[in-house]
């Protein structure tokens, strides 16, 4: 997959209010990451939705699930975090300038 379809992925994933929350959620978070049940309860989202949106998040590879003992901890990935920010900053301010065909 190449780099832009992965962003093109990610922001997809994060194009939904509900995975926002998720995501910013996790992302404050930080690396200890939170398990099912706490992300339900600070969002005040049922378990389904909640497992349907993490879903998503997880398979655009935006949040990495580890399993810890019977809990599952969800966790930004913050270097798809990174890449994601970045192909989108990557330029910025650079200019711009309109291609011209010669008037030959």
């Amino acid at each position: 997959m190449t780099a832009k379809a992965s962003v093109a992925r990610a922001l997809a994933a994060l194009g939904h209010e509900a995975r926002l929350d998720i995501y910013r959620l996790l992302v404050r978070a930080g690396e200890e990451g939170l398990n099912v049940g706490d992300i339900g309860d600070h969002l005040k989202m049922p378990a389904s939705t909640l497992a349907h949106h993490l879903s998503t998040l997880v398979s655009a590879d935006l949040v990495i699930q580890e399993r810890r003992g019977r809990e599952v901890v969800n966790r930004a990935d913050y270097d798809a975090m990174r890449r994601t920010v970045g192909f989108l900053t990557d330029k910025c301010c650079t200019g711009v300038s309109l291609l011209t065909e010669d008037a030959a």
